[in-house]
């Protein structure tokens, strides 16, 4: 099946499809398609986002439906309100000549009063996302005994979403005759349990397999230090001028946090995290498609309900647990033909986890060093070339070519330098006395430090701590070096209190929260057993010393003091 006139399609649907230029089918479409619309049996179907895997179960399925019938007869459901509304989207441009088709979308953020006035339209088909269905099966508002179709798309995002307890409500609300198609970028445990409970001698697909994902997308690695990542980060995004792309996170207050640090420092950025309202998500999304910005710093579960083809770059500011979770972001740029790169900023001891990638991916993962200043500028003259001669933009002013001052005195090179240097003289000010960050390398005998070697470096480490006093020299007398514009505090709890980073990073960005939104710089945090210390930029001293013994952490009362 090479082309889509080459299926038993209704004339309606090829026609619909045709006139929004499709014409070869995927190759999850090409192994779908004559599936469902020739066997009964489930199906398991694993695809990476942006594949099509919405063409692939909604075409035939639309090919069978009865128009004749007000049931519903297909229930999709996914995990997020963006991904929702997109299937619903193509279902209904899909059957834009089915006339008696009716399509209907239910998801929270939006009046439920609303999506209850709409299915009483009788829609044959819903497209929901789990909470949300929930709450109209609790109202009576649906009724899922007669669907036909049952399709989990991205299972593995709303598993780990927490789900789990809804998937199964709402499965138990539908007939053991129907057929159900699961959709999975990943197969962890959690997926392969629904599976095995809740389909019945599933048939399986696999495309776009880890080993072939990477194909156009070429993968680097930066080693750095955490404490340079942001900054590491800054040069990356000015090495590659011109670039669309995605930078992830683990959690979502580091999301917010390295979305101002961009903002701050004048980059079309912005963040996309659970955090934000409904109102908030549309804004970025729509934002980052219409390329007002260019630059969008997401969580992976931000970042499922968002397809777009013309990413150029991935930066992995944080490393995934799971190999399959790098994979699918890097997938994200590469896509339609094009060329992609992804970039991953890992910490030195993090070099363990980058070889279980590499191991588990087969992805050849090349290291880079973190740019110079030099290297930015060369990079940024190509990027103002590149941009001038391939962007082709039709006069948007006009003005009299008498205001254009004599420049005959000129050569076009020495004309040319000028322009370059008006155009990037703040990028290399601030570069010119910037010291480069210092080169990592990991070695092969970094990527086989055991277990035993870190502890034993850590035991050391923290025989030294245990040495200095409490003016802070060591026992040979010799200072601690330390930043001016950083403080360092004791804090009253450590391990045994079951305090880890994160919740230091809380307990700061908490206590130095004010109407100011310039954010505390934070330092270096050291978790003791009774006892921990950490930096904060001094300007913030008062309001680490006022607001930490009001607070509490899992109900204990917190005491920050200046460690002299």
């Amino acid at each position: 099946m090479n082309l889509f006139t080459e299926t038993n399609l209704s004339p309606d649907i090829l026609k619909a499809i045709g006139e929004l230029g499709y014409e070869s089918p995927t190759e999850i479409q090409k192994q779908t398609i004559p599936f469902i619309l020739s066997d009964i049996r489930d199906l398991i179907a694993l695809a990476q986002t942006g594949t099509g895997k919405t063409a692939a179960f909604s075409l035939p399925i639309l090919d069978m439906i009865d128009d004749t019938s007000r049931k519903i007869q297909l229930l999709v459901l996914c995990p997020t309100r963006e991904l929702c509304l997109q299937i619903s989207k193509d279902i209904k441009n899909y059957s834009k000549y089915m006339r008696d088709i009716k399509t209907t979308a239910v998801y929270g953020g939006s009046s439920i009063m609303d999506q209850i006035r709409s299915l009483k339209e009788k829609p044959q088909i819903i497209v929901g996302t789990p909470g949300r269905v929930i709450d109209l099966i609790n109202r009576k508002a649906l009724d899922f005994s007669a669907i036909h179709w049952l399709v989990l798309d991205e299972a593995d995002e709303m598993l780990s979403m927490g789900f789990k307890d809804e998937l199964e409500t709402i499965l138990s609300e539908t007939p053991d005759t129907k057929q159900t198609f699961l959709f999975s970028a990943t197969m962890n445990k959690e997926v392969e349990r629904i599976s095995k409970n809740y389909l019945t001698n599933p048939h399986r697909i696999s495309v776009g397999s880890i080993n072939e994902v990477k194909k156009n997308i070429k993968h680097e690695y930066y080693v750095v230090g955490y404490r340079q990542k942001k900054e590491a980060l800054k040069r990356l995004i000015d090495a590659n001028p011109n670039q669309y792309s995605i930078i992830f996170c683990r959690t979502r207050m580091e999301t917010q946090e390295v979305a101002d640090f961009l903002m701050q420092n004048g980059y079309a950025a912005d963040a996309l995290h659970g955090d934000l309202s409904q109102a908030q998500r549309d804004t970025v999304m729509k934002k980052f498609r219409l390329k007002n910005i260019d630059i969008l710093v997401a969580t992976d579960v931000a970042a499922r309900g968002l397809d777009v083809n013309s990413l150029t770059h991935v930066i992995h500011f944080s490393l995934p647990d799971d190999p399959e979770v790098f994979v699918h972001r890097s997938g994200r740029t590469g896509r339609a033909g094009k060329d992609g790169i992804s970039m991953a900023l890992i910490k030195p001891e993090e070099s363990r986890k980058l070889k279980q990638i590499k191991s588990a991916t087969k992805i050849e993962i090349n290291e880079r060093f973190i740019p110079t200043g030099d290297d930015i500028i060369k990079a940024q003259v190509g990027g103002v070339f590149e941009k001038l001669l391939t962007e082709h933009e039709e006069d948007i002013f006009e003005f009299d070519d008498s205001l254009i001052p004599d420049l005959s005195s000129f050569s076009k090179e020495e004309l040319v330098h000028k322009l370059l240097q008006f155009q990037l003289k703040d990028l290399a000010l601030y570069y010119k006395d910037k010291h480069d960050l210092a080169e990592q390398k990991l070695s092969s005998r970094d990527d086989d430090y055991s277990r035993r070697d870190r502890g034993r470096d850590r035991d050391r480490d923290r025989g030294r701590d245990r040495d200095r006093d409490s003016r802070g020299r060591d026992r040979g007398g010799k200072p601690r070096r330390k930043d001016e514009n950083m403080v360092r505090f004791f804090f009253n709890l450590g391990k045994k209190d079951q305090l880890k980073k994160l919740d230091v990073l809380d307990i700061i960005n908490k206590a130095t929260a004010g109407k100011s939104k310039k954010r505390a710089e934070i330092g270096d945090i050291e978790i003791l057993e009774k006892f921990s210390f950490f930096e904060v930029e001094k300007s913030f001293q008062d309001n680490v010393m006022s607001n930490i013994p009001s607070m509490k952490f899992r109900g204990k009362e917190m005491r920050a003091e200046v460690a002299n």
